[in-house]
């Protein structure tokens, strides 16, 4: 094969390369976080299970109890590994001990006792009764469990029971009880035979490594304590999921480390002891010990061993699928990708790469992780709304990704679009510089009007069209500064005129010049340079090309700290996301400061009135008529920034709303073949989704606000999402914030302190844009607002009079985080991660009252 013919195959051999190299890194890091743990083996007898006999959907609570059948299959299971048993309660599954008796078991006997004396009688009376007919089978009884931890009854009541069981009965006697139960309540070692103490590290926050020595501590603590008495260990274990519980974490790796290294230690110190527990019991989460206390067991609710008692630890025995699955899942997108932008740096690309691969990791660990927990309908309903959040979060977070790629690790731009040399007269087309306005303060029209008169151009004229400006006192002093600019410039106002901004450029557009060949637009506040039109003109050379467009800049905020950082988060998005979209003849056509070639306007319908957002509307539709559109990144004017919060929030909601109806009246020619390049449908649908991601924010702030108010207010029924689910929320957060703020301080020339402040006023922006995403879907018009750039108030309002929404979300917010505080706060990392990511919603609104705090701040100074 000539070096020639095998040339088209080397840049997929090095997309493969690059795709199976990530492939490769994310299964050595599944391999990493699985690594067998060596612990010493055990295949001895285990002294004895505690054994609740309730299998996956039963529960005592619902009076759905195993049948003889289930617990006969249990006991057969459990007599592989040991003859003795501890129950619970006498009156639930009162066969286990006649079918203990069938192989050989002995069982430690208990009754339920609570605050219910009616109860109590009968599970007392039930243990007596067959305390006598198994004489042989139950050894030991046990009087009540944990009833004076729970605060059920008195500890002098307690004792009178068990006076009477040992009255009643030959079998020795006890009741079960943490440790300090004991320590605290000595005199109740007088009431019972044998000590039955709970030594359970989990629930002291103990470390795993700790938690064997803990246990031993706490046994020869009570041994000193009580030298006479025999000591057993009624429960000891450790959790195979849940909750973290300050320390302690449960997992399937540390509960076989711990009951490994005990069944071991226990052997050498002679130790009686009971397991907690044989069989995991799901129904046990409703108890008020949180998720944790479904996985105790040694076996799972479908009565498989969890894991070996011999041989290496695996965290995740399926882990190699898990990690197989994640690697196919995406292998073809990352070849594709590495495959096709070659232009990207390599560490541009491998980054990329790794956040494909890592999505794909996350969408496989999703997927399985119902399989690792015993879900009640509540806990699905959950999922079914958290799973496919996570897939919209991780698109936002690919789209994002590539954006900081591609601006960040590009060689160079593919489309770079400099200022041209100024033309000369004889090549200038004639351009009709169209100016609309609405109530503006004719100082700000006028200053306007000066920068237009001092263009550098031969051959312009300027039509001022005001449209439903109703006081004369305002636009008639613009009226009068046009007639004495001259004849070139014009002045028209329309009093009742339909159809916003488009319906005055329409207007304009009927009374152009016939000569003009490029319509310009420019906004009222504007004041341009010099050189504006004969530096770029000449692109329309080109007849591909229908628009040039510079970026919207300001001026006059340096001073100002709420302008201030309304003029630098303006800017990002032209520094960052239109060179992004640039690259493939998508970028957002955004009104002022642009040139549009006249034919192709005409020739396209003009200024579409049906939308509140006419400018980016038209760029959709040139480039569906097969028009090139050129950004030049060069300011070339200056604007003012919003006058307050109030028109900073109106301005965003407005462009949020229009474009809603922009993808409602071309959704089609999104999903249908047509002339848009893939680029361009990209752009346009992926473009919005970080206002997407701020409507979602709005709608999964309010859900975590419910279910918080649920769970505070029905714990019972209403728990805490998984933290698997949680954890990838969080990350997202951090992702967002750094890849903007990354790409801030690579692309932006401005300070950290000003980075900051337009991330504050970035994120103050998101209800208003979600409010304008929810109303734009739902709604078909909307109502043109004007910016204001200046305002004239007789009286101030209150700081926070923008952001009244704003407000009652944060109180909300405030109040569900110190409910969560006070409620799960300190005992389990899905209260803790919760509470941060109820924190975490709370950062736009918390942004929002900081901007409309400092806006009204400067506006006092000012006045």
């Amino acid at each position: 094969m000539s070096p020639s013919s095998a040339s088209p195959a080397r840049p997929w051999l090095r997309a493969l390369l690059l795709a199976l190299l990530v492939a490769a890194a994310n299964f050595g890091l599944w391999a990493w976080a699985n690594r067998p743990v060596d612990a010493p083996g055990w295949s001895g007898p285990i002294h004895g299970f505690a054994y609740s006999a309730y299998r996956r959907f039963q529960s005592p609570l619902t009076g759905d109890y195993p049948t003889p059948a289930e617990i006969s299959s249990d006991l057969a299971t459990l007599s592989h590994y040991t003859h003795r048993i501890r129950t619970y309660a006498s009156l639930q599954t009162p066969e286990i001990p006649r079918l203990a008796r069938n192989y050989g078991m002995h069982v430690m006997a208990g009754a339920w006792l609570d605050s219910d004396k009616r109860h109590n009688e009968q599970e007392l009376q039930a243990l007596i009764e067959q305390a006598h007919r198994y004489p042989h089978t139950i050894t030991r009884v046990i009087v009540g469990n944990e009833v004076l931890l729970r605060h059920d009854m008195a500890p002098s009541e307690l004792m009178r029971y068990l006076d009477r069981a040992r009255a009643a009965i030959r079998q020795p006697v006890s009741t079960a009880e943490p440790w300090h139960i004991w320590e605290t309540y000595p005199e109740l070692a007088d009431h019972v035979d044998f000590i039955t103490v709970h030594l359970l590290p989990y629930w002291e926050g103990v470390p795993r490594k700790d938690a064997v020595g803990n246990v031993l501590m706490h046994y020869e603590q009570l041994k000193r304590m009580f030298p006479g008495k025999p000591i057993v260990i009624g429960e000891v274990g450790w959790p195979s999921n849940g909750d973290r519980y300050r320390y302690a974490e449960p997992s399937l790796a540390n509960e076989a480390l711990f009951l490994r290294q005990w069944l071991n230690v226990a052997k050498a110190y002679h130790i009686d002891y009971y397991l907690m527990e044989a069989f995991d019991q799901p129904w046990k989460e409703s108890l008020g010990e949180g998720r944790v206390g479904a996985y105790w067991g040694m076996f799972g609710a479908d009565r498989k061993l969890k894991f070996p008692l011999t041989g290496p630890i695996l965290e995740d025995p399926h882990w190699p699928w898990k990690a197989l699955a994640a690697s196919l899942l995406a292998l073809l997108p990352m070849l594709l990708f590495a495959r096709y932008f070659e232009r990207f740096r390599v560490r541009g690309r491998l980054f990329f790469l790794a956040l494909m691969q890592l999505a794909a990791g996350l969408i496989a660990w999703s997927v399985t992780v119902p399989f690792a927990f015993y879900l009640d309908p509540v806990d699905w309903a959950m999922l079914v709304i958290l799973f496919p959040a996570q897939l919209a979060i991780l698109a936002v977070l690919l789209i994002n990704g590539f954006e900081f790629v591609e601006v960040l690790w590009h060689r160079r731009w593919q489309r770079h679009f400099p200022l041209l040399d100024a033309l000369p007269p004889e090549r200038q087309p004639f351009v009709s510089i169209h100016l609309a306005c609405y109530n503006e303060p004719p100082e700000m029209v006028i200053a306007t009007l000066d920068s237009l008169a001092a263009l550098d151009y031969a051959h312009f004229e300027v039509l001022v069209i005001d449209n439903n400006t109703r006081d004369e006192a305002v636009w008639t002093p613009v009226q009068a500064y046009c007639e004495k600019l001259g004849p070139r410039f014009r002045f028209y106002h329309l009093a009742q005129w339909p159809g916003f901004k488009a319906g005055a450029l329409n207007f304009g557009l009927k009374e152009t010049d016939p000569r003009a060949e490029v319509v310009a637009v420019v906004d009222a506040d504007y004041v341009v340079h010099a050189d504006w039109l004969s530096r770029l003109c000449g692109y329309f050379e080109n007849p591909k090309v229908a628009v040039v467009q510079c970026p919207q800049a300001h001026r006059d905020f340096e001073h100002n700290a709420f302008r201030r950082m309304t003029a630098w988060e303006f800017d990002g998005f032209f520094r960052i996301g239109m060179h992004h979209r640039n690259e493939r003849n998508a970028i957002i056509q955004h009104g002022t400061m642009t040139l549009v070639r006249r034919a192709a306007l005409e020739g396209d319908g003009g200024w579409s009135e049906w939308t509140i957002c006419e400018d980016a509307e038209l760029g959709l539709r040139l480039m569906h008529a097969g028009y090139d559109l050129v950004y030049v990144d060069e300011v070339m004017g200056q604007g003012l920034t919003p006058a307050d919060f109030t028109a900073y929030k109106s301005q965003r909601y407005r462009w949020a709303f229009g474009a809603m109806q922009i993808l409602k009246a071309r959704w089609h020619w999104m999903t249908e073949p047509g002339p848009l390049t893939p680029g361009q449908r990209f752009h346009f649908l992926t473009g919005w989704f970080s206002w997407f991601a701020d409507a979602l924010h709005l709608v999964f702030t309010l859900m975590a606000l419910i279910w918080t108010a649920l769970m505070l207010l029905f714990p019972q029924y209403f728990s805490l999402p998984l933290k698997l689910f949680l954890i990838p929320v969080l990350g997202f957060f951090v992702a967002k914030a750094v890849f903007g703020i990354w790409l801030y301080r690579k692309r932006v020339p401005c300070s950290w302190r000003d980075t900051l402040m337009a991330a504050i006023a970035s994120m103050g922006l998101s209800h208003a844009i979600a409010r304008g995403i929810w109303w734009g879907l739902v709604k078909q018009k909307g109502e043109f607002v004007r910016t204001a750039k200046q305002r004239r108030l007789r009286g101030r309002p209150s700081a926070f009079a923008a952001v009244r929404e704003e407000l009652f979300m944060v109180l909300g917010l405030g109040a569900a985080i110190v409910g969560m505080v006070l409620l799960f706060g300190g005992r389990y990392e899905e209260g803790k991660l919760w509470i941060a990511i109820l924190i975490a919603q709370s950062i736009p609104y918390l942004a929002a009252l900081a901007g409309a705090w400092l806006a009204h701040r400067e506006g006092e100074r000012v006045g």
